[in-house]
């Protein structure tokens, strides 16, 4: 298979090549034959904007190499809302946990915009985990890297107003996944204040109140379904990530 044409963008879009995957992520973390080793067995897929892939619950057990795009992930509470746990973005790995313990799906994964990924059924991922130990080790590391940013998550929450945690949370994504410009970065998806109130554990309008400080700071500025970071280091004070 043509690996370039079969990964090449939509029209408007650069090649594929050119894309950045970031470090931390599982296909930033891997050198361009063992990426290729990874996906080769999976079929391209585009999706569109809002579609569902994974739904909670569910019995369905392929896993999805993003190339492109964002997609959330997110959790029914007992009362009935959906509380978002995790972004991922082009780079990252969706559904392995499935694929490995075969039980039901953990969460619902939603596409944020356009979506470019590989499919791999579970029957192809595992025997890539077994013939390359490159690949295995890599998928290791990104499960890892997902259980730690969970703990520390929880830690860092512990006795921090509301403020302080929308600040962290702000300043992980835009580090994680922001685009840099300046002083500041773009986080390029669109994510609603009930999303971050849910990223956060508060009440949404405690997290109004919390961004009102930080847009009066000039750490961020807000739009429609979208926030900036304008001064990465005032964000950073805001966190008090030195503490």
């Amino acid at each position: 298979m043509d690996t370039k044409r079969a990964a090449r963008a939509p029209a408007g879009r650069r090649p594929r090549q050119e894309w950045a995957w970031p470090p931390a992520s599982l296909l930033g973390g891997l050198g361009p034959d063992a990426r290729e080793r990874l996906w080769e067995p999976g079929v391209l897929a585009r999706y569109p904007a809002d579609r569902v892939l994974m739904r909670e619950a569910d019995e369905t057990d392929f896993v999805l190499i993003l190339l492109d795009g964002v997609v959330k992930a997110t959790g029914r509470t007992e009362d009935g809302r959906d509380a978002l746990l995790a972004v991922r973005m082009g780079g990252d790995l969706v559904g392995e946990f499935a694929a490995v313990d075969t039980r039901p799906r953990s969460a619902t994964v939603t596409t944020c915009g356009p979506v470019m990924a590989r499919r791999l059924t579970r029957a192809d991922f595992l025997d890539r985990m077994r013939r390359d130990p490159r690949a295995s080790d890599a998928v290791n590391r990104s499960i890892v890297a997902k259980l730690r940013t969970a703990n520390a998550h929880r830690v860092n929450f512990t006795g921090c107003d509301v403020a302080t945690r929308l600040a962290r949370v702000l300043h992980h994504l835009a580090m994680t996944y922001g685009e840099r410009t300046g002083a500041g970065a773009v986080i390029r998806w669109p994510i609603t204040q009930p999303e971050l109130a849910t990223l956060c554990g508060a009440a949404e309008p405690s997290v109004h109140k919390a961004l009102r400080r930080l847009r009066a700071l000039g750490a961020v500025s807000t739009g429609y379904r979208s926030v900036r970071v304008d001064d990465l280091s005032l964000l950073h004070a805001a966190a008090h990530l030195d503490m």
